[in-house]
């Protein structure tokens, strides 16, 4: 009996996910029977570890799909980088064999403290493995984007990594002062810095960015994509390494 009830439960929670027909009474049948809606809340209250259940069953199957999605893609970074590469500032070695994926945000606390693990994996693995960074600026920092456009500026004059460590330096004062300030610094033309951070292109760049941070079904920053491996948070130097052997 409970086999058969839970069968019909999970045929009905496919119908309630997709119509919503939580959302409307139902009239009772035309032979005077009980109500479809009265049967099935008399189900639910005779057997709640039915709903749990099923909830729980799409639930991972949501997930599963989702770790397959991420998998598929990762493989294709891991096969083909270059195709994903572009035109994204890069250091370390040119070979582009071995690529880390950097998807960070310059107002993010943890992309500052894995910037620092980033630097000292590079200082050591650098002649093997090329650093790619991708911008992903989330809608909760809102100085994120402006951020990004700065930097992707900075790099249209070959000063991206510069900019970068200047900006992750001065985190806690990003804004429109500092970006003029960093421009300053590090020698920028700074009307080609002021066009090149309002353009189209650059609009268009970070879009990129996160568009295939998009497929990557990432949740937040920092993330790292490593030899088909996805890396989330402020990971250890340990954890780069680890996945760099396999």
């Amino acid at each position: 009996m409970l086999n058969q009830t839970r069968k019909f439960f999970n045929l009905l929670l496919v119908c309630l996910w997709c119509l919503g027909l939580f959302s409307y009474t139902l009239p009772a049948l035309a032979d005077g029977t009980e109500p479809l809606e009265e049967r099935v809340l008399s189900i639910i209250r005779n057997h709640p570890e039915v709903i749990i259940e099923s909830v729980q069953n799409y639930q991972r199957q949501q997930q599963q799909q989702k770790e397959s999605l991420q998998k598929a893609v990762l493989q294709r970074m891991k096969v083909d980088p270059q195709a994903f590469i572009g035109d994204s500032p890069t250091r370390g070695s040119r070979d582009e064999k071995i690529v880390l994926f950097m998807f960070s945000d310059f107002q993010c606390p943890f992309c500052a403290l894995a910037s620092e693990t980033v630097k000292a994996f590079m200082n050591q693995y650098g002649d093997r493995v090329t650093l790619v960074y991708k911008h992903l600026p989330l809608s909760i920092h809102p100085q994120a984007p402006g951020a990004a456009k700065a930097a992707y500026a900075a790099g249209q004059q070959g000063r991206f990594w510069q900019y970068y460590d200047g900006l992750f330096a001065h985190q806690k004062e990003l804004g429109e002062d500092l970006y003029r300030e960093l421009a300053e610094d590090y020698d920028l033309d700074l009307e080609q810095f002021d066009r090149d951070r309002n353009s189209a292109a650059a609009r268009a760049a970070i879009a990129a960015d996160v568009q295939l941070a998009e497929s990557l079904l990432i949740q937040g920053t920092p993330f790292f994509a490593l030899n088909g491996k996805s890396l989330s948070g402020a990971v250890p130097l340990e954890t780069f390494e680890k996945a760099l052997k396999e």
